[in-house]
């Protein structure tokens, strides 16, 4: 399994419009063959910070993701929205041990 935690930061302006297109990006990632989660969060105490917690069976299903028609369209339309460059960060599972 290979699990990405993305940390966005919106710039205040723009949180309507983020949330709006990576609504959409969620609905079709979540169809895709391979996804196991992808979950959207807004930072309870900051609202113009979010987490996206993406887990995908296989690296082959991630590089399969960043070609789609709805990752490459919320790439293009929220990097003007925000306040810095997004931080994907690549984790390891501890647990739940993988069953084999």
């Amino acid at each position: 399994m290979i699990v990405t935690c993305v940390y966005v930061h919106v710039k205040p302006g723009s949180v309507d419009d983020f949330i709006k297109a990576t609504e959409e990006n969620h609905n079709e990632s979540v169809k895709e063959a391979g996804n196991l989660r992808f979950d959207f969060c807004q930072q309870a105490d900051d609202p113009v910070r979010f987490l996206i917690y993406e887990a995908y069976e296989s690296e082959e299903d991630v590089e399969a993701h960043k070609k789609t028609a709805h990752y490459l369209n919320w790439r293009d339309k929220v990097g003007n929205m925000m306040a810095e460059p997004r931080k994907g960060v690549r984790y390891n599972i501890l647990k739940p041990e993988k069953r084999e």
